[in-house]
């Protein structure tokens, strides 16, 4: 199994994100495989939606969010070795220029290490504070991807879409990875998985251990991604996927590391990324916390 964990960019980790650099080394000379960070540009306080789109509040832990393009980059510097990750960019609120050259200025610094996941988001409030419409928020997502094939695999580049729209433009800094870095997608609707199905090269799926582990579900709506895949001509094989697994408090690192065992023997995922925002508070407890994961994984 790959074992992945989130870098200090939520919650009262984000108060410490100035030993990020430290993090990164340390976790990835403890074995880890990936590092990632998560996107939240604003936390309603009166959100008309709530957290995963359900109810109508969101979790205290994420008022505090660090840059993830900041951060990543601090990661990338830092490390020779680990896939850096976004799981995930709410990609339709940035202009696909500005996405696309951040995104490229991480894989070269990185040598190609870029794993960038994108998804839709569910909060009203950063459409609106990005000056981007909620309810085309689908669309715009399909458009941008487009648009970024565009400007990662020609020179000049361009694109025209309905609600895009990339003038000619010189464009040849590349990502390191050719033809472009991969695109992985989160996705729960069946809309959405049809997406990841024709579009995407990976899926990235949630669980949280202990509260919300469905095994069932996550084989169930694999299996939609594979028929869908199948039905656009596309090998479904060819789709990986990463699981972000969020930790409840006093979850003890032992029933994590079971959970993981248990969604791998059942499913097949054998890449996971682990968010402890959560349920550890500090950065040095974050790191014991990583290290002891990473062994107990890899024992039996």
């Amino acid at each position: 199994m790959k074992i992945g964990f989130a870098l200090p960019q939520f919650h009262k980790q984000a108060l410490d994100i100035a030993r990020t650099a430290e993090f990164a080394r340390k976790v990835e000379n403890a074995g880890a495989a990936s590092l990632w960070v998560g996107d939240r540009n604003l936390a309603a306080v009166n959100p008309k939606i709530g957290y995963g789109g359900q109810g109508n509040t969101i979790p205290a832990e994420l008022n505090p969010a660090a840059d993830p393009f900041v951060l990543l980059s601090i990661a990338a510097s830092a490390t020779e070795r680990v896939l850096l990750g976004t799981h995930v960019l709410i990609a339709p609120l940035y202009p696909p220029v500005q996405l696309a050259r951040s995104l490229t200025s991480i894989d070269l610094i990185s040598s190609g290490r870029l794993l960038p996941g994108f998804g839709i988001g569910w909060s009203p409030e950063e459409y609106e504070a990005a000056g981007q419409d909620f309810t085309r928020r689908g669309a715009r997502m399909n458009e941008l991807l487009d648009a970024l094939e565009a400007i990662w695999t020609t020179d000049p580049a361009a694109y025209q879409g309905e609600s895009i729209s990339v003038p000619l433009h010189h464009s040849p800094l590349k990502p390191a990875r050719r033809p472009r870095p991969p695109f992985y997608l989160g996705a729960l609707s069946e809309r959405a998985l049809r997406r990841v199905a024709e579009r995407g090269d990976g899926w990235l799926p949630l669980c949280v251990v202990p509260s919300y582990l469905d095994i069932d579900g996550l084989v169930a709506q694999r299996a939609v991604i594979d028929r869908l895949a199948r039905e656009a001509g596309r090998d479904p094989s060819a789709i990986d996927t990463v699981l972000r697994v969020n930790i409840d408090p006093d979850t003890p690192s032992q029933q994590v590391a079971d959970a993981l065992k248990a969604v791998h023997e059942r499913t097949g995922i054998d890449h996971f990324m682990i968010d402890s925002m959560y349920a550890i508070h500090s950065v040095d407890g974050a790191i014991a916390f990583a290290a002891e994961l990473i062994e107990l994984a890899g024992k039996g």
